[in-house]
């Protein structure tokens, strides 16, 4: 085999676009250089918010890349979605420097998807790139590596290497070759058909327009209303603004049709907006945000919508993004996610994994528990 170099770079730039969508494929959109770039170029990622680029190159003895990760230094634990800042409190307290740590993300999105990127056919694995993390991590003398919202296989291969294993739960709706949205409601019982049903009614007698843009077709103006959307619903969770304004623009600039904005329209002036991305078998809602008052809105724009775009494109799912078990009566079901995780200090390696041990087991029986709620019949269900 040829000898491997790794190498890691403080800008996307720094490698070029065609060898790292080599390896990062194109079924998911935010592991793309362009994406990346994106977030990168108008300073939402950096060192104002704290994601520093680290990102991981592997090349063959022939200069050729093999593989590659989306990594950042952090010396903070915001924006990820996976939540260990117990860990790093636990850590130093017994004296021990947790951060700065090596985070491989798609900031600030939490959206499961490869993370450990390696080219077709080179004969590089999950394994090969992770090992390379971990010598990378010893040898700047960090904590840990921590690759989240990654694949399941990639959880599973990362752990058979030693890597500890974490579980998380978001709600995905699944498109079971619908073709329209009452196909979908048919398979619904008949009490929650009826509710959401009510629910599209109300949301559209609001006299609002919808309208659903893609790449070009979103205007400076457009985006400068979502971005103050996006503002707003910040300042109201209590959450950081980390996207800049100008990362939003930028975003469609650089994904083009792979942006959908879709917007509510009031007298030909957007009043609210949901921002997707499309992969090639999934839709991805990420941001949203509403000026007004309007009765169901929120689930009309984000989860409705986001179907209705889904089964029109033959979409295989829809991913609405974090939390939510509201989401649930709507037709997006729990769905495990995944993370790994390297601690280099072997007492605070042994004891996430217990703790992540019974966390997993937790979490199996919370889905099992909340699967219970599906709004879909049952086989053998009356009307």
């Amino acid at each position: 085999m040829n000898s491997l170099t790794l190498s890691l770079h403080r800008a996307i730039a720094e490698i070029p676009a065609a060898d790292w969508d080599d390896c990062a494929g194109f079924s998911n959109p935010f592991v793309s250089h362009a994406f990346l770039s994106a977030v990168e170029d108008s300073g939402s990622a950096g060192k104002r918010t704290g994601w520093l680029p680290q990102h991981a190159a592997l090349r063959d003895d022939s200069g050729r890349l093999v593989a590659c990760a989306p990594m950042y230094a952090k010396s903070h634990s915001y924006g990820e979605y996976v939540f260990d800042h117990g860990w790093a409190h636990a850590f130093e307290r017994a004296g021990g420097r947790y951060y700065p740590k090596l985070q491989v993300a798609s900031p600030f999105s939490p959206v499961p998807g490869p993370r450990l990127l390696t080219r077709p056919g080179s004969g590089i694995g999950t394994a090969e790139l992770g090992a390379a993390l971990e010598q990378a991590c010893g040898e700047l003398g960090l904590s840990s590596v921590h690759a989240t919202f990654c694949t399941e296989a990639e959880w599973n291969e990362l752990g058979e290497a030693g890597w500890l294993r974490r579980m998380g739960m978001q709600f995905h709706w699944d498109n079971h070759g619908y073709a329209s949205f009452d196909d979908f409601l048919g398979a619904l019982s008949s009490r929650k058909r009826k509710s959401l049903r009510r629910e599209r009614r109300d949301a559209n007698n609001c006299g609002l327009e919808f309208v659903a843009l893609r790449g070009g077709d979103i205007s400076k103006a457009h985006w400068a209303a979502f971005f103050r959307f996006y503002t707003s619903t910040v300042d109201r969770k209590w959450g950081s603004a980390y996207l800049t304004e100008a990362f939003f623009p930028l975003l469609g600039k650089y994904l083009g049709d792979r942006v959908v904005l879709m917007l509510a329209m009031q007298a030909g002036k957007p009043v609210a907006g949901a921002l997707n991305l499309v992969g090639t078998d999934a839709l991805y809602g990420r941001n949203w945000g509403c000026s007004g008052d309007f009765p169901f809105l929120h689930f009309e724009l984000c989860y409705y919508r986001a179907i209705d775009f889904a089964i029109e494109h033959k979409l295989s799912r829809v991913e609405a993004g974090a939390q939510g078990e509201h989401k649930i009566q709507r037709g997006y079901l729990p769905t495990p996610t995944y993370s790994a995780h390297w601690i280099a200090h072997a007492g605070l390696r042994q004891a996430v994994g217990s703790f992540l041990e019974e966390e997993r087991r937790d979490k199996l029986r919370e889905m099992e528990a909340l699967a219970t709620l599906s709004p879909f019949k049952r086989a053998g269900e009356a009307e």
